[in-house]
């Protein structure tokens, strides 16, 4: 207690405007009542269960609905700042090295900079190029194959995958455990003690449900926000890839959520079926989920084991090297009885400078998303 506080509430006690004579005895206890009172008020502070302020989750006027329901996982700040802490977690993994966001890095829509197909403990090397997180709310099913049918279990894929994290639910939760902060953290954000694996799950998903990515200068061009947004090439690109590319990379998700084989030469190093793994139906032979095309200047390489480094090689694929691999999706066959989209070199280079006003730097740069 400052000497400040003891006088000013000695003046209070002595009434300054009579100087009114109290025994000594009775100032001292009267100090120590209100010594007792802020230790008390400081104490109630500390037992005062923290609310959790929830955060709202924007729908963009050019978006779809959100596929996700907050009503079962409300978005909270601190359930958000749980998730993100988790997601930069290296203990999530059986060697305490490897976060989630070790194969997807915010600067490039959180996929994995680079890299041909994601790495994991020990070196282990996936069989897939890591898709990058963004608008998740909005999806159905998630990885190349549609394996997670809810985002709430998404991460149990790459946390239990020999070759991505190598870790079980029970040895991650062991270790939360053991930390006082974590129980901190999850009381804050769940109001109970107890560390489970569905509050864990649920943590994640609140940090990945608010990684929306809507303010590229695409956006503010079609929500009339800058009409000037898009230079004429990049307007000609908008035309040619509407007329092209948007039966598959449909909606301002670019993506229909569907899965199709896209005609890629088979690769005999991985002989990746893609949804066929899944199900084992024949139709579903090579095929893999429509990529949302959102950032995709700075999400390369490309396609699923990401074979493909620049735009320019993707369009020359879809243009003249796409193979009968026997489930070819419908709509890539031409009048000739060949697969591919007929594009021509003005045509290429309109589209991929469309697609780079899909970049979203302010998505890139947030800070709310970036590691401690």
């Amino acid at each position: 207690m400052n000497k400040e506080f003891i006088y000013t509430n000695q003046k209070a006690l002595l009434g300054l405007s009579g100087f009114i004579a109290i025994p000594m005895k009775i100032i001292k206890f009267s100090i120590l009542l209100v010594l007792c009172s802020a230790i008390a008020s400081c104490s109630n502070d500390v037992d005062t269960p923290y609310i959790p302020l929830q955060l709202e989750v924007v729908v963009p006027s050019n978006f779809p609905a959100l596929t996700y329901t907050l009503e079962n996982n409300p978005v909270t700040d601190a359930g958000f700042e749980l998730g993100k802490k988790l997601f930069y977690e290296g203990r999530l993994s059986v060697n305490n090295s490897i976060p989630c966001a070790f194969c997807h890095e915010q600067a490039f829509a959180f996929t994995h900079h680079g890299h041909t197909l994601s790495h994991g403990v020990d070196g282990g090397i996936g069989l897939r190029n890591a898709p990058p997180i963004q608008n998740m709310a909005f999806q159905k099913e998630f990885m190349w194959d549609g394996a997670a049918t809810h985002l709430d279990l998404q991460p149990i894929i790459p946390l239990t995958s020999e070759i991505e994290m190598g870790e079980t639910l029970a040895n991650v939760l062991a270790k939360l455990k053991s930390d006082a902060e974590y129980k901190t953290l999850f009381n804050r954000a769940f109001g109970v003690d107890e560390i489970t694996t569905e509050n864990l799950l649920k943590a994640l998903s609140q940090f990945m449900v608010m990684m929306i990515s809507s303010n590229s200068r695409y956006d503010k061009y079609v929500r009339n926000e800058d009409t000037s947004a898009l230079t004429p090439l990049e307007l000609s690109g908008l035309t040619t890839f509407q007329n092209k590319c948007s039966s598959c990379h449909a909606t301002d998700l670019f993506t229909d959520q569907t899965y199709r084989n896209n005609g890629l030469p088979i690769n005999p190093k991985l002989n990746d079926t893609g949804r066929y793994t899944i199900f084992e139906n024949e139709d579903d032979l090579y095929k893999f989920r429509v990529p949302s095309l959102r950032n995709v200047e700075k999400t390369f390489p490309y396609m699923h084991d990401g074979r493909f480094q620049t735009l320019e090689a993707v369009l020359n694929f879809y243009d003249s090297g796409l193979v009968d691999n026997g489930n070819v999706d419908p709509s890539l066959l031409r009048s000739d009885g060949t697969y591919g989209i007929d594009l021509s070199p003005n045509e290429k280079e309109s589209i991929i400078a469309f697609l780079k006003t899909l970049t979203d730097t302010e998505f890139l740069t947030d800070e709310r998303f970036a590691e401690y």
